[in-house]
């Protein structure tokens, strides 16, 4: 004789159901996710600003910078950044013409590299201070800017007054400057900052 099963042991013979968690991530952490990684490739994509003859960031004019060997145009540099605004002296064999850009204080320049592109790669914020550009020899003169807030590639011009440029060298603040090769390091370690803060907000 078949018993037939009671309400009890006809629960124990049912099929369990299988329940799936869904983790949704909320709309605002999601855009706290998304503005952290946006950041993080932003570090990583600076736009070049380009530099003039004369602009903002002209720091002064020597003219005509030669002779001009890493030691002169480190003299030069730093004779320009005790000037007075505005004003123009005779010293170490040239004119020199301080701009009116108020830059506050200024360190000492330091010889840091030199180059011809017009292409440099400043890396990040205060690597470099300043920046020498020389024009043709004895037929144009040097052109000075202050470049200690500007990061990333920046250009200058190929040539002033109708002549090419000659070469570039880059100076750091009283030797403070963080090498080129320790800046990709930075930005990387901020990158990552950035999205391991983002992810342990989103997990809060």
């Amino acid at each position: 004789m078949v018993r037939s099963l009671g309400t009890e042991s006809a629960f124990l013979f049912r099929k369990p159901k299988v329940l799936m968690k869904i983790n949704l991530i909320p709309t605002n952490k999601l855009a706290m996710l998304c503005a952290a990684f946006c950041a993080a490739l932003f570090a990583f994509n600076q736009n070049a600003h380009a530099l003039t003859i004369g602009d903002e960031h002209e720091l002064g004019f020597v003219e005509f910078g030669i002779p001009s060997g890493d030691q002169d145009r480190t003299d030069y540099v730093n004779h320009l950044i005790g000037m007075g605004l505005g004003t123009t002296d005779q010293a170490l064999g040239q004119t020199f013409t301080r701009s009116n850009n108020n830059f506050g204080p200024l360190s000492t320049a330091v010889w840091a590299a030199n180059g011809t592109s017009t292409s440099i790669n400043l890396g990040a914020v205060g690597t470099y201070t300043y920046l020498f550009a020389k024009y043709d020899g004895p037929n144009y003169g040097s052109e000075v800017w202050y470049v200690g807030d500007l990061s990333g590639t920046i250009t200058i011009p190929a040539e002033a007054g109708g002549y090419g440029l000659s070469g570039w060298t880059l100076f750091t603040a009283g030797g403070q400057g963080v090498p080129d090769g320790g800046t990709t390091v930075m930005l990387l370690g901020a990158a990552l900052s950035a999205l391991g803060m983002a992810r342990r907000y989103i997990k809060s």
